[in-house]
């Protein structure tokens, strides 16, 4: 028998804790959520105050008797579920299933997986926050609600399978807009004029470029506009009128928060939401580091807030003075966002002088690079300003006016250690001036005119997408990664070389929802209730208060929706081919795998086919049409209709006209398919294998 039981989520979490308390303690895990709503119905009872019904998971009957034989016999049983409301909620569930009065001090959090923390916590158990359960109870159902009610929308019209999440619509129509941004977007023509000139003394070549006239600016939007102002400084003298010099200092960014952590890792590694939330899951719930043993290497990983704790602050201090040098230190505080919840610390690394480097071979080469990450972003964020000095120049020809700036990096400070990646922005870059003095003359070398047009907004990547739902209120910390997963499992968006676009299915889908529920798919309200979910994890609102608010004008809403759509049909797209059996056109339907060609004649006749997407221009080989097709890691490429009979054209890039073709981009295209086969042929034999052992120990 146990003296204590401790119930955290994963195994993982569970062996790190285990290693830390040993002797007559059991820690279990709980594998997630026990309880939750029924998948086969709504489950809650609209009839009776929007009671939720909650059931126990199906699969895990067994590991329910186990939990509950082992807290009959343990003299004390600690709810050691995750540090948020989701965490808190699965407390609240498993208290229910463990018959654990509601005011026991059964519940334990812990911000960081460490010794120190673990035991202290352990000391110091709390009642479960009602609260917190309630704000996740809030955020459940109100999401089954719309779910249930508006899904059934999307069946009738489009197809059946389909569904609609509060959030996820949302997530959807910003990406949507953005689309529509960009095919509506003309582009207007400006013009820039630079100049390479020379300082007489010392020969040295620098960049200036066109401001405008008598010191005022000047945009030109013409080729005439600048062939005249061209005209009216030929043959001029080039003299400098003014020059500044100064200092401009820029500060770290602070720690990470979730999103920008998750932000940066896309930016910097490459990774998607999804793999950032499991490797730093990793991290959080402890990875063995050789004599140390199993240690939780970072704080917990969902957070809006750059808060951190004194012992963090004085650890950095210690750390940069020692590393670095007393003059690359400085005590910061970094204000968090008012809508943020500030429950727990910005995400640091819990030991300071566990550094990357020190610990890269007990870690995996994912675990290392973003371990890298988030230590250097914490200790940049305690360290120094860096110091440029800049110099800026107006050089005047003929009254108008050309400036030419410089800067040199004075002290590097945080920048030592860390670089924020700004999506956009391009990497601040040296650039010296010679020794100029007003009033000397400076010498043309060339006078450079380019043409350019303004280009639409970009699409957004998950990294930007995350920064949007964020500055819009949309979503929390713990519903970033899961929002956009969803809406890619959905394949209402696709990923195109890391942008996201959304679908035609995403389009009809977002199109139906927006114009029918435009209360609900709304950023404003989806942004609103985020505020209310707030305000009852803090015990200012009552959820079931939330829910009732929400719930009168919304079934209207439905009702009016039913009316309205019940004789609408839904106009299918006729595609230009004819059916081989029966000879209608064909129109585009969307299945489960996106869009497909189907006989209008059904049921009489079945016949379907796969639907080929065809683009505008030619093949630039045999002037064919060229077909878009997707690898198995859906990437797009490009393939004549004639290949491989009569034409040899692929390609990874979108054709153009007139752009000659070189033909290695074939052999480009067949190394890759025949890579994701291998990989996929050797998933295959992993998983036979495993079965096997599975069946032995059986």
């Amino acid at each position: 028998m146990a003296d204590k039981l401790i119930i955290v989520e994963s195994p993982a979490k569970a062996n790190t804790i285990k290693k830390f308390l040993g002797g007559d303690v059991k820690v279990m895990a709980s594998m997630g959520h026990i309880r939750d709503l029924p998948k086969s119905k709504m489950g809650i009872d609209l009839e009776h105050d929007f009671e939720p019904e909650y059931i126990n998971i199906r699969g895990k009957g067994d590991l329910i008797k186990s939990l509950k034989k082992e807290a009959k016999s343990a003299k004390k049983v600690y709810l050691a579920t995750d540090p948020d409301r989701e965490g808190e909620a699965i407390a609240w569930h498993l208290a229910h299933i463990l018959d654990i009065p509601e005011n026991s001090e059964c519940r334990v959090t812990f911000n960081e997986i460490t010794k120190e923390t673990v035991k202290n916590s352990i000391k110091s158990p709390r009642k479960i926050d009602m609260n917190l359960t309630d704000a996740q109870q809030a955020r459940r159902v109100l999401d089954r609600i719309v779910g249930y009610k508006i899904s059934p929308v999307l069946w009738k019209k489009v197809r059946r399978g389909l569904s609609a999440g509060r959030v996820q619509s949302v997530a959807v129509k910003l990406i949507v807009d953005r689309e529509e941004e960009i095919e509506k977007f003309i582009p207007e023509e400006y013009w820039n004029i630079y100049a390479k000139l020379s300082d007489l003394k010392t020969k040295k070549v620098f960049d200036a470029t066109f401001y405008g006239k008598n010191n005022k600016k000047l945009e030109l939007h013409s080729k005439e506009d600048v062939e005249k102002i061209l005209k009216d400084i030929e043959n001029k003298k080039y003299i400098v009128t003014e020059i500044k010099k100064g200092e401009r200092k820029r500060t770290p960014a602070p720690p990470f928060t979730t999103s920008t952590m998750q932000q940066e890792a896309s930016r910097k590694l490459g990774f998607t939401l999804k793999k950032t939330m499991s490797v730093a899951q990793g991290l959080y719930e402890g990875v063995n580091v050789g004599k140390r043993g199993t240690v939780g290497l970072i704080t917990y990983m969902r957070t809006d807030s750059t808060r951190i704790s004194e012992e963090a602050r004085a650890a950095a201090k210690e750390h940069i003075i020692n590393t670095f040098g007393n003059e690359y230190y400085e005590n910061r505080y970094y204000k968090t966002k008012g809508n943020a919840q500030d429950a727990h610390e910005a995400i640091r690394p819990t030991y300071i002088d566990l550094e990357p480097e020190q610990i890269k071979e007990y870690l995996n080469k994912d675990q290392y690079k973003l371990y890298n990450l988030i230590y250097n972003r914490f200790i940049a964020s305690q360290m120094s300003q860096a110091v440029y000095s800049t110099i800026n120049a107006n050089i005047d020809v003929n009254n108008y006016n050309f400036r030419a700036s410089g800067q040199t990096l004075k002290f590097k400070g945080f920048m030592l250690l860390y670089v924020e990646k700004i999506e956009g922005e391009e990497e601040e870059k040296e650039a010296s001036l010679p020794e100029l003095s007003v009033g000397e003359e400076v010498k043309k070398e060339k006078i450079d005119p380019k043409q350019s047009f303004t280009e639409p907004p970009p699409r957004y990547t998950e990294a930007s997408l995350v920064k949007a739902l964020e500055e819009k209120g949309i979503g929390r910390p713990s519903t970033y990664s899961p929002t956009i997963t969803t809406i890619l499992e959905r394949r209402y968006i696709e990923k195109e070389q890391k942008q996201l676009k959304p679908t035609d299915l995403g389009k009809i889908v977002n199109t139906l929802l927006t114009q029918n529920f435009p209360d609900v798919i709304n950023v404003k309200f989806t942004a609103k209730i985020e505020e209310e979910f707030d305000e009852v994890a803090e015990g200012k609102e009552n959820w079931k208060d939330v829910i009732r608010e929400f719930y009168g004008p919304f079934e209207k809403t439905v009702e009016k929706v039913d009316k309205e759509l019940e004789h609408v049909e839904l106009v299918e797209e006729v595609s230009d081919v004819p059916c081989d059996k029966c000879g209608r056109m064909m129109v585009i339907k969307y299945g489960k795998y996106g869009k497909f060609l189907a006989c209008p004649g059904y049921p009489e006749c079945k016949n379907a086919k796969p639907f080929v997407e065809v683009i505008d221009v030619p093949c630039p080989v045999c002037g064919g049409k060229v077909q878009v097709r997707k690898t198995k890691r859906k990437r797009n490429y490009y393939i004549c209709e004639n290949n491989p009979k009569s034409c040899n054209y692929i390609s990874w890039t979108k054709p153009k006209l007139g752009e000659e073709w070189k033909p290695e981009e074939q052999e480009k295209v067949k190394d890759t398919s025949k890579k994701t086969t291998k990989k996929v042929t050797k998933k295959k034999k992993t998983t036979k294998k495993t079965t096997k052992k599975t069946s032995k120990e059986k």
